[in-house]
């Protein structure tokens, strides 16, 4: 018993890291301005990666900005569905989950953020508003101003 707890720990232990240093990863290619597309696949499969390592040992925050950094690599790469698809997830689970604060307005940032890449501007500036409003509620002013500064690149 103490055998197999101890593997356990090992195991989570592995998750951890893998889900940290490849969210990490995924960071160093989204910052790149002269990013390959061998790079930007990469960084698809690296961002479903750690996705799936926190879905293993993570908490519901760890779920929503994975999925939000899935949204805005499906976003830089210029793939609108998958963009879509998990910046819901994110703001979904944001609002199952009552998590607020920098995390709820970067979901409906990449809310925005995936349907301009859709070309719907409408949805884009709905999106958009609810994000600058949820800024307000952001208590550490230096999380308000990234999220501000992510907000005026749509």
């Amino acid at each position: 018993m103490k055998q197999d707890m101890a593997q356990l720990h090992s195991l989570e232990d592995f998750h951890k890291k893998m889900a940290v240093d490849l969210f990490n990863y995924v960071w160093t290619l989204l910052d790149r301005e002269d990013r390959s597309e061998e790079q930007g696949q990469t960084m698809i499969h690296a961002a479903h990666a750690s996705r799936y390592h926190w879905e293993q040992i993570g908490t519901s925050l760890n779920k929503v900005r994975g999925d939000w950094q899935l949204s805005r690599v499906y976003s830089v790469t210029g793939r609108e569905e998958p963009a879509l698809f998990h910046a819901k997830i994110c703001l979904d689970l944001c609002l199952q989950e009552e998590i607020g604060d920098f995390d709820l307005a970067f979901a409906y940032e990449a809310m925005a953020r995936a349907y301009k890449l859709a070309g719907l501007t409408e949805k884009k500036e709905e999106y958009k508003q609810l994000a600058q409003q949820a800024c307000e509620d952001i208590q550490n002013g230096p999380d308000r101003r990234i999220v501000i500064e992510d907000l005026a690149s749509i």
